[in-house]
């Protein structure tokens, strides 16, 4: 892994050169799966399924649906297995060891969890499937390369910042914490010793991202403000950091 300090001063982690740990079956803790399904439930709503893995490496990573509602129009889908294991922290963030994910998607998203072949099927468009995907592949990452996860980190999809599907052109993850939800849900403890942060991950665009590693968090969450960006994922939203064309016309 080599780092490097961007001009805002965000910390850049590159693993170009990591060697990966071989394959380390996994099987998920009962007690910690049914503390956070637990809180889940008290905190958002009732959990309408589990997408579960049948094989799993490092740690086995569910993620649980909650359907719209009237006062929750927006899916909501959390992760359980991420903080089966403690994460590589630096000493100053030896309290956030633990953690799992979110994600917000609008209601109109494609899930339906009737039966596996159907959801089998919805999910083998990977313009339905990549946060899915991303939910689950962020909260092995850590404990794949020896490292952590924490708030306003940035993880691209590839170093050119690809779009996640054909359906966007949005190609990276920018972690928040989960403020969008209730503050009661955004921490668990399970004991003395461990207490399970829950994140947000929100896509960005290639030049939202730029922006936030030159000029700092705050001031890409400045521009999610000024352009009243919802928390809630929307493939198609504006891009707050594209360049303006020539004569200042988009």
């Amino acid at each position: 892994m080599s780092d490097e300090i961007t001009s805002g001063g965000s910390n850049v982690h590159r693993y170009e050169n990591h060697i990966p740990k071989g394959f380390e079956p996994a099987i998920g803790d009962g007690d910690n799966i049914d503390a956070i399904s637990n809180h889940i439930e008290k905190h958002v709503g009732k959990i309408e399924s589990v997408f579960h893995e049948i094989v799993s490496d490092k740690v086995h990573i569910d993620v649980h649906w909650v359907k719209p509602t009237e006062h929750r129009p927006y899916h909501t889908l959390v992760t359980s297995g991420m903080s089966d294991k403690p994460m590589n922290v630096p000493e100053e963030a030896d309290n956030l060891q633990y953690a799992e994910l979110c994600v917000l998607l609008p209601s109109s998203w494609k899930i339906n969890a009737e039966s596996y072949a159907l959801m089998e099927e919805i999910f083998s468009d990977e313009n339905n499937y990549w946060p899915v995907r991303w939910l689950k592949s962020i909260a092995r990452f850590p404990h794949e390369y020896d490292t952590w996860i924490g708030p306003y980190h940035t993880i691209p999809n590839g170093e050119k910042a690809e779009p996640f599907s054909e359906n966007t052109k949005l190609g990276c993850m920018f972690v928040f914490p989960s403020n969008n939800l209730p503050s009661e849900f955004t921490q668990l403890e399970i004991s003395e010793n461990k207490v399970i942060n829950f994140y947000s991950l929100y896509p960005i665009y290639k030049e939202e991202m730029n922006y936030k590693l030159n000029k700092g968090s705050d001031a890409l969450l400045d521009k999610f403000r000024e352009f009243r960006v919802s928390t809630v994922i929307d493939v198609n939203r504006i891009n707050t950091c594209a360049r303006k064309k020539f004569l200042g016309l988009w």
